[in-house]
């Protein structure tokens, strides 16, 4: 009849449902109505969903990691460094311009307590935290003219400003040190790597603000394959015209790193940001037939085919993640996302993780 509705519409439109399982959580957000909890609000997260979801989950994967890590464990005799194996060893990545930001500071707490066993960065990523230590970086904006600030000497991160003459004092600091590295690789015989590289920044650094400081003096190795793809490659190269010779083996490195990965008792991946970072701790993993944990943050989309936008289940695909784990990518800015996680993660556990390992 004209006056009823067709069967197909409303079958289309009233389709039953489903019962969903009861354990299904219900969307649910904080209410301001019982005041400003920011540790509620963050808990909130989980019923919240989009990426405030993932977020609690990322919160969940490393507190995982961080329970693991804490388990009692004796010593691995096939360890090369001979060291106590934790019961989870925390690879922790990120982009050079994290370290340009104020994340640095996040990075270097986490370094400080020794609350990771391994960091891979890039280039920037060591040069930019040792460069702070001589000069400082400033808040701009990202519309600032390329064109003006090249004719003003100033270097533009997104809306980071680095006025040029940061890296002369950088050029002036590391020369020394690059002949005095030469100098003992003539006499002394010493095999340097990039990871030894960085040790030895960190040690003349001598400056508590630096990530590489805390890394040196809490014998975290610092991976970084690329360590000539920026300043510190700029300032190498200007050296090979002074004093050649200088030799960095990044063979001696992948060994190394890798050998942290097999030997390890399980593995947990905290990377924030793509490319060479996210590759190289995950490629290392691949060694151990993939990671236990993993978290990933960035901005990247997977349909372009690169391995900075893939999400984790394209890890799982080649081994670098378990096919048991519950791996986590958030997509989301680091910069808002990662002190957040840390707030949630390794510095409520700080009593726990900094037992015996206390910096100076």
């Amino acid at each position: 009849m004209a006056d009823s509705v067709p069967s197909l519409a409303r079958d289309a439109v009233l389709k039953e449902s489903a019962a969903l399982p009861e354990d299904v959580p219900q969307i649910r957000g904080y209410d301001f109505n019982q005041g400003v909890d920011h540790r509620a609000l963050l808990h909130s997260y989980l019923t919240t969903g989009f990426q405030a979801s993932s977020f609690a989950l990322a919160v969940q994967e490393i507190n995982k990691m961080i329970e693991k890590r804490l388990e009692p464990v004796g010593r691995d005799e096939e360890q090369q460094d001979q060291q106590d194996c934790p019961g989870c060893t925390i690879f922790l990545g990120y982009t050079s311009n994290l370290i340009s930001s104020g994340v640095r500071e996040t990075i270097r707490y986490l370094a400080q307590h020794k609350m990771v066993d391994v960091i891979v960065t890039t280039a920037g990523g060591v040069e930019e935290d040792l460069i702070k230590c001589l000069a400082p970086t400033y808040l701009g904006e990202f519309s600032l003219p390329g064109k003006e600030l090249r004719q003003r000497g100033i270097n533009r991160i997104g809306n980071l400003l680095v006025p040029n003459d940061n890296y002369c004092k950088f050029e002036d600091w590391l020369m020394p040190i690059l002949d005095q590295m030469v100098l003992e690789q003539k006499t002394e015989g010493t095999h340097w790597s990039p990871s030894k590289m960085i040790h030895r920044l960190g040690k003349e650094i001598n400056n508590p603000d630096s990530v590489y400081y805390w890394a040196y003096k809490n014998d975290i190795p610092v991976f970084s394959p690329a360590l000539t793809d920026g300043s510190l490659g700029d300032m190498i190269y200007f050296h090979t015209y002074k004093n050649p010779g200088l030799v960095l083996d990044i063979v001696e490195d992948i060994r190394r790193l890798n050998s942290k990965a097999v030997f390890a008792k399980s593995t947990g991946m905290i990377i924030l940001g793509g490319g060479l970072v996210k590759h190289h701790i995950a490629n290392a993993n691949l060694m151990r037939n993939g990671a236990d944990f993993a978290v990933f943050v960035n901005t990247g989309q997977e349909f372009d085919g690169s391995d900075s936008g893939a999400r984790p289940d394209e890890a799982v695909s080649w081994g670098k993640i378990r096919m048991d784990a519950k791996p986590v990518k958030v997509y989301a800015d680091a910069s808002i996302v990662f002190p957040l996680l840390v707030a949630e993660t390794f510095a409520p556990h700080a009593s726990r993780l900094t037992v015996d390992k206390k910096g100076d």
